[in-house]
């Protein structure tokens, strides 16, 4: 199996999409079981909720961008396996001037994450990892997971976790088990402070915790966010204020495609009341610098 190696012209492509989702691998199998696949895709009116890694590498060598790709490790919570991160690591190495594939390990395994987390960083070459601390069942900000936070420092890779409403279970009883607080942005607040060497992603506008990620991201220099998974029409006022000003180094473009396409998303970020030496910067400038693209 081919080691994932960087391909990106960085000067060549127009935009970085910090937020792209992998979800079914060569064999068919689906990371997630069928009746959260169907309700997410109903949730987010997607009309193909799990294309190919090939068809997703095509997508975006076309739109002239490049994407970070990956899938989510819950096999504890939801006693299902995932979709292959080895395929899908692989898969990117194939199409590398365009996609930057995130590994991804279920904390709530011990030391079996961490080897895991090893073996796909510095065996695969996967370039940061994805965490959904609600989809996983999960408090990250629990001690017994810093292990895990000290591991992914030590590795210097980028740690994306899922934060706010999840479209995961929604609309289904129980909310298929799921729990928001897991996603509550403040719970990472502690990993930040104590990781000051990782590089913490705190994925999606925070709704209904807005206000608690800007505080964060604006606090500690290693925290970010990604502005995936809403369309740029819905997102709260704080949010578009702070990435003008305070947080317009350390907010970061994201769709959450398949489930939010480029073309929606760019059309309705065009409209937002930003600063035009701010939008190449959301684009493609903070991310370049966070996976550290320029050279």
């Amino acid at each position: 199996m081919a080691r994932y190696e960087l391909g990106i012209d960085v000067s060549s492509i127009d935009a970085i999409d910090m937020h792209v989702h992998i979800e079914i691998d060569g064999h068919g199998h689906c990371s997630l079981p069928d009746a959260l696949n169907e309700a997410s895709a109903k949730y987010f009116k997607a009309d193909d909720r799990s294309p190919s890694l090939e068809k997703v590498a095509e997508t975006y060598r076309e739109l002239n961008m490049a994407a970070v790709i990956f899938t989510v490790d819950a096999r504890t919570q939801l006693k299902h396996e995932p979709n292959s991160i080895e395929d899908l690591i692989a898969g990117a190495a194939e199409h590398n001037d365009v996609l930057i594939p995130f590994g991804s390990v279920d904390p709530r395994t011990g030391a079996d994450a961490i080897a895991r987390a090893k073996h796909q960083a510095l065996e695969l070459g996967a370039r940061g990892f994805k965490f959904h601390p609600s989809l996983q069942g999960f408090d990250p900000s629990s001690e017994e997971f810093y292990p895990l936070w000290e591991t992914l420092q030590e590795l210097g890779l980028p740690a994306i976790f899922h934060t706010g409403q999840n479209g995961m279970g929604a609309g289904l009883p129980g909310g298929y088990g799921i729990k928001l607080g897991y996603s509550n942005p403040i719970l990472l607040d502690a990993v930040a402070a104590d990781f000051p060497g990782l590089t913490v992603i705190m994925a999606h506008p925070s709704v209904p915790w807005q206000d608690e990620a800007n505080s964060i991201a604006t606090h500690k220099s290693n925290v970010f966010i990604d502005l995936s998974g809403w369309s740029p029409k819905y997102f709260p006022e704080s949010l578009v204020k702070a990435s003008n000003s305070m947080l317009q180094d350390k907010v970061l473009f994201g769709t959450d495609y398949p489930l939010i396409t480029p073309a929606k998303w760019l059309g309705a970020f065009a409209d937002l009341p930003l600063k035009d030496e701010v939008r190449p910067k959301i684009l493609k400038g903070n991310a370049v610098k966070l996976l550290g693209l320029g050279g």
